[in-house]
C-alpha cells in the first residue's frame, strides 16, 4: 500500500515549516517563490487530490488553532500533551501560536489563525476581556477558552475557587490562624482573584482568630524570590503560594537565609508539580490534572464542531487533589 503524504512530508521535501505548508493551502499568505515549491511538490506527490477532496466532503481543513501564553511553562505543557492526545485520536493537526502574556497578542493569535482556514481554535488565555469577546463573536469558527472563565465563551477549566477552598481547610485543620497569601496580579482572574478568594473564604470561616495577609508577586521563581523576604517580615506561620513555581522561590530565598520549614514557617501552593516532590522539603500542594484539562478542552471544542452545538461551558472538579508532603507542620 502506498504510504500516505503528511502534509510535514511536503513541508520536508521543500524545507519550510508545516504552518508554511498550511498556511498555502488555506490561503493564506506566503511568498511566491515559497509557493512555487509547494505547488510542485504536491503536484509530484498527489498529496493536493487527496487533501481537498477530504476537505470538498467534509467542508473541514481538519486543523485545530491553539494560542498558549508562553511556552516556558510546566502547566502548559501537560495542557498541550493533552490536548495533543484527543487531536491526534481524531486525525486533526494543530497550529500553534505564542502571546508571551500578552493579551493584545493573544486576541492577534486568534483572529490570525481563524485567518488560516483553522475549524476551531482553543485558547489558553491570561484573560477573557471585552475585546476577546468581540473578537471571538466575529468569527465564523468556533472559540474554546481554557484557564479563564466568562460566562459569554466557551470555556472549559479547573475551579480555582474549589481549590482556594481545599488548601484553606487544610491548612485550617493544621491549626494554622496566620497566613500568608503570596499571589498574582488580579488581572488574572483564575489565579489572581478566584483562587485567592476560595483560600480566604475557607480559611477563615469558623477560624477564630484567624487573618490573612497578601503580598503581589509574579508568576516567575525570580519575582517571588525578591518578595520572600517582605513576606517573611509578616511573621506568619503559613504562607500559601498561588503556583508551586512561586513557592520554589520562597524556598530558594529561605534556603539561603536559614529559614527552617516548616519548623519556623509552613510554605504550601497549587500545581502539584513534580519538582515539588523533590524539592526541600517536598512540596504539599493542591494538584491539577492539567492534561485532563487538557483533553477535556480539546474534546470539547471537537463537540463544537462536529456536533454543531453552541455552547460548552464547565468547571472541572475531578482534577483537584490534596498532596501532604513535608512543608506543612500541624500548629499544636
Amino acid at each position: 500500500m502506498k504510504q500516505k503524504v503528511t502534509i510535514q512530508d511536503i513541508a520536508n521535501m521543500v524545507n519550510v515549516s508545516k504552518s508554511s505548508v498550511s498556511r498555502y493551502l488555506n490561503n493564506g499568505y506566503v511568498s511566491e517563490a515559497t509557493a512555487e515549491k509547494i505547488r510542485d511538490a504536491i503536484e509530484k506527490t498527489g498529496f493536493e487530490t487527496n487533501f481537498f477532496a477530504s476537505r470538498l466532503k467534509t467542508k473541514r481543513s481538519r486543523l485545530i488553532g491553539i494560542v498558549l501564553p508562553r511556552i516556558n511553562s510546566v502547566t502548559v505543557g501537560c495542557l498541550l500533551t493533552g490536548i495533543s492526545s484527543v487531536l491526534e485520536e481524531k486525525n486533526y493537526q494543530s497550529l500553534i501560536q505564542i502571546s508571551n502574556l500578552s493579551i493584545e497578542k493573544e486576541i492577534e493569535n486568534i483572529r490570525s489563525l481563524a485567518k488560516q482556514g483553522v475549524d476551531g481554535i482553543i485558547v489558553n488565555s491570561i484573560a477573557v476581556t471585552k475585546e476577546h469577546i468581540k473578537a471571538v463573536s466575529n468569527l465564523s469558527v468556533p472559540v474554546i477558552f481554557t484557564g479563564q472563565k466568562n460566562d459569554i465563551v466557551n470555556y472549559i477549566k479547573l475551579d480555582d475557587y474549589k481549590a482556594g477552598r481545599i488548601m484553606g481547610q487544610y491548612l485550617k485543620n493544621k491549626g494554622h490562624k496566620k497566613a500568608v497569601f503570596v499571589g498574582v496580579s488580579e488581572n488574572d482572574k483564575a489565579v489572581g482573584v478566584d483562587r485567592k478568594k476560595g483560600f480566604i473564604d475557607e480559611f477563615t470561616r469558623d477560624n477564630t482568630g484567624s487573618s490573612v495577609e497578601f503580598v503581589e508577586t509574579g508568576f516567575s521563581f525570580e519575582n517571588s524570590y525578591d518578595k520572600a523576604g517582605e513576606v517573611l517580615k509578616l511573621n506568619p506561620t503559613v504562607i500559601t503560594c498561588a503556583t508551586d513555581n512561586i513557592c520554589l522561590g520562597v524556598l530558594r530565598y529561605f534556603h539561603e537565609n536559614k529559614i527552617e520549614v516548616p519548623e519556623r514557617v509552613s510554605i504550601a501552593g497549587f500545581g502539584g508539580y513534580d519538582i515539588g516532590a523533590v524539592s526541600y522539603p517536598a512540596l504539599t500542594t493542591v494538584a491539577f490534572d492539567y492534561e485532563h484539562i487538557g483533553s477535556k478542552t480539546a474534546e470539547g471544542l471537537l463537540k463544537l464542531i462536529e456536533e454543531d452545538i453552541e455552547e460548552i461551558q464547565e468547571e472541572d472538579h475531578v482534577s483537584l487533589k490534596i498532596l501532604e508532603r513535608e512543608s506543612v507542620a500541624k500548629i499544636k
